[in-house]
């Protein structure tokens, strides 16, 4: 996965619905004939109303985004979509004749319905990051951005037992049995004779976190280094870490601030802290086409409308209305409230009400994104029927 992070402030609203039910009783009958039975007539069952709709009009901030950019970012990556009714919508967002906001704003009024994900839960950026890099190793690039080792083998469960559906584990063959692959610290220890490129340490380490960017070489070329694979370890944010050793302020745990840090502290400090993330991730090099980053969706991200979710929760393709507020770093915009399309994954990315938004490519996505940690407040739009 890759990371880059536009935005106006609002308060956070939340919206309490409730269905009420109620039960009438008849009123005894009235003897005309033979004397009625003396049992009670039992009550008819209670009628439950239906609750009341979500509008657009409740969403904080619906009304000042731009709903043309979204319905271009839809139509963009709806094709992925597996659920039959948004592949409907997404099929006339792409054949209906739609080129202004008013127009933008409607077609998604008309085929969409706003319902609520969870309780609040947690935004954060990332974005596709730009870095100098070196074919040969010197004293400032030292870091060797390693392809994809040819031991390293991911098995998928489900091939074993039907009942593993989605569940894979990373590997390598040890004799006769299938080890876990080593953390990011016994990797970095043994030597590498066929590295891609090298870069200093922190900054390897960053586009480690996003999964992909442009390396920029001294005679002015730019290769992708795209993501290839990683070691299955979980992905440990470094953050809080240092928060608590006391190395950072708790409200400027930026990824500026972290990686400033790193930069200045470059060697075996660094690289302690560094390795408290287990993970490692491999690269390939590719040309750089000049478009924005790849997701896991397999769709370049449109900067400012692309998140990445848990795909256990979410799907490809989908709608979402984003509402973040609370910023709990130091130099965050106030507010993020947006319609963004479901393109990408990530190692950190868990729960319902997770997202990371892509910013874009460059040093101000990069300095924006690493601001964003808002409290998050999630809406899925489904297809009306």
């Amino acid at each position: 996965m890759i990371r880059v992070r536009a935005f106006a402030s609002l308060a956070l609203t939340g919206l309490l619905l409730s269905a009420c039910a109620s039960a009438i009783t008849p009123a005894p009958p009235i003897a005309t004939g033979p004397k009625p039975s003396t049992a009670t007539p039992p009550p008819p069952p209670a009628t439950t109303l239906p609750p009341t709709a979500l509008s657009f009009s409740s969403l904080a901030g619906w009304s000042e985004d731009d709903h043309l950019a979204a319905l271009n970012a839809f139509r963009a990556g709806c094709g992925v979509a597996k659920d039959p009714a948004l592949a409907r919508v997404c099929g006339l967002a792409k054949t209906t004749v739609v080129q202004d906001e008013q127009g933008a704003r409607a077609f998604l009024e008309a085929h969409f319905r706003p319902e609520p994900v969870g309780d609040e839960g947690l935004l954060t950026a990332y974005f596709a990051p730009q870095y100098e890099a070196r074919m040969s190793r010197n004293a400032e690039f030292t870091a060797p951005v390693r392809g994809l080792p040819a031991d390293l083998v991911v098995l998928d469960l489900a091939d074993f037992e039907p009942g593993f559906v989605g569940k894979k584990i990373t590997g390598h063959v040890e004799g006769p049995t299938f080890a876990p692959y080593p953390a990011r610290a016994e990797i970095e220890a043994v030597p590498t004779d066929k590295p891609l490129a090298w870069m200093r340490p922190e900054e390897l380490f960053f586009l480690q976190i996003q999964g992909s960017g442009i390396l920029v070489l001294p005679d002015g070329r730019r290769v992708r280094a795209a993501f290839a694979g990683h070691n299955g370890k979980p992905f440990v944010g470094i953050a809080n870490a240092m928060r608590d050793q006391g190395l950072l302020p708790d409200n400027n745990t930026s990824g500026d601030a972290i990686r400033t840090w790193l930069a200045e502290h470059r060697g075996p400090q660094a690289d302690a802290i560094m390795q408290l993330n287990p993970r490692y991730v491999f690269f390939r090099m590719a040309a750089d086409d000049g478009k924005e980053a790849v997701g896991a969706a397999g769709i370049p991200l449109p900067a400012g409308r692309a998140i990445a979710v848990d795909p256990s929760k979410h799907s490809y393709g989908g709608l979402y209305w984003l509402d973040a507020a609370a910023p709990k770093l130091a130099g965050a915009f106030p507010a993020y409230r947006r319609l963004a399309v479901a393109l990408d994954t990530g190692g950190a990315i868990k729960g319902e009400v997770r997202a990371d938004l892509y910013m874009g490519s460059g040093t101000a996505a990069g300095a924006e994104a690493g601001r964003v940690r808002h409290a998050l407040r999630l809406y899925r739009l489904v297809p009306k029927s």
